[in-house]
């Protein structure tokens, strides 16, 4: 990492894509969000290897907090947003508790 400023950008950069994540959800852009997912873990991937080695001043590390805070708050609404989706996906492979009861019935015979 060559500077402060290389580390904060790449912070920035998570930030930002999870903003675009959470436009994808409320628009239910599924498959824009898969894409958004994949280059959002490619960033944090590169965030962990970054870390060597970086001092913060008290100020840099409020910036740090403030920007993960940010991203914290965009993933809970991302997951919030796709929560009722995946119930619907759920649903939609789970065994329904009539098909349960007769197959039970069935095979007690």
């Amino acid at each position: 990492m060559s500077s402060n400023a290389d580390y904060f950008a790449r912070y920035e950069a998570i930030a930002a894509i999870s903003v675009r994540m959470v436009m994808a959800a409320r628009d239910a852009l599924w498959n824009d969000l898969v894409l958004l997912q994949d280059e959002y873990r490619h960033l944090v991937d590169a965030l962990k290897h970054a870390e060597d080695g970086v001092r913060l001043s008290d100020d840099e590390r409020a910036r740090k907090f403030d920007l993960i805070r940010q991203i914290l708050a965009n993933d809970a609404t991302v997951r919030d947003l796709a929560n009722p989706r995946m119930a619907k996906l759920q649903a939609l492979f789970a065994p329904s508790r009539p098909a349960i009861v007769l197959k039970e019935l069935y095979q007690a015979r």
